[in-house]
């Protein structure tokens, strides 16, 4: 099982593995294995994982990731939700990682259902996220795990792109407002199709997260905020005065609040910060 990578999967492992555990990749999770080495050790570097760090990998498959995290890091704990997959992963590690097996532990769960991981504290996120659950994994892995410094997801190219997208951008919206309320948000490279099996028909890129520093300051709840910017998305062609009459209780009120927070009623959310979005969640009538 040697090849030039070592402990490492390459295309031939994997067939391998998959075919030893009955394991077909499925459409519906979303799972595309990552069959190429020098891809995951690119992940490895990229993510700068440091030799003290955490990891926390989501989804990790058969293991192709997460045999190079190891190779780096103090420890990593994987979540995976397929039982299969699961019930392989040890035994992957045991095998090509024996002198790290005891820095690996596993969750058998669903990511979106995990709210705590066993032994040290995650210090970092690093995982190749199936593109129908990302965001919502992405965003619920950062809520519960405030320890997580840095993250690097692989996501469909489509999906980096929206997550890292400023203000005025067409394709910012939800999903860059709510990473950008816990982080700073880059695209840090792409991913061709080859590199997985099967070959999506998409393309991939990889996002960066490094956690802010200070979060963002004000006085209204995450809940209060991201209330505001739902909201503002969920009619994006309409003025905010307009789509925030809802949430505000009337146009009125969402005008009031607009202009108290600074912001233009006619404007639309496409164009606003967090910390905009932050100010008028501050200036919801009470009783609205």
């Amino acid at each position: 099982m040697s090849n030039e990578h070592g402990a490492l999967l390459g295309p031939a492992e994997i067939r391998e593995l998959a075919a030893a555990l009955g394991v077909r990749p499925t459409k519906q999770r979303g799972q595309n294995f990552v069959i190429d080495a020098n891809t995951v050790r690119r992940i490895v570097r990229t993510a700068e994982v440091r030799p003290d760090d955490v990891v926390v990998e989501v989804g990790p498959g058969l293991g192709s990731l997460t045999l190079a995290l190891l190779e780096t890091a103090a420890h990593v704990t994987a979540v995976e939700i397929d039982d299969v997959l699961a019930g392989a992963l040890p035994a992957t590690v045991e095998a090509r990682l024996p002198q790290k097996a005891g820095s690996f532990g596993l969750v058998h769960s669903d990511a979106m259902l995990v709210s705590e991981l066993p032994g040290p504290a995650p210090t970092a996120l690093v995982a190749n996220l199936p593109y129908n659950v990302a965001v919502p994994v992405l965003l619920h892995m950062l809520d519960t795990f405030p320890t997580i410094e840095r993250t690097l997801v692989m996501v469909q190219a489509e999906v980096a792109d929206r997550l890292a997208a400023g203000p005025g951008s067409r394709v910012y919206g939800v999903p860059s407002v709510k990473a950008n309320w816990y982080a700073e948000v880059k695209r840090a490279g792409s991913i061709g199709r080859n590199v997985f099996w099967p070959a999506p028909n998409v393309d991939s890129g990889l996002v960066s997260l490094v956690r802010r520093a200070e979060p963002v300051k004000t006085s209204a709840s995450k809940r209060e905020v991201f209330a505001v910017v739902d909201a503002a998305f969920a009619q994006r062609r309409k003025t905010l005065r307009a789509a925030l009459a809802g949430w505000a209780g009337s146009a009125a009120a969402a005008e009031a609040a607009l202009v108290a927070a600074g912001v233009s009623p006619q404007a639309r959310g496409e164009a606003l910060t967090v910390e905009e979005f932050a100010r008028i969640a501050e200036h919801k009538e009470a009783g609205a």
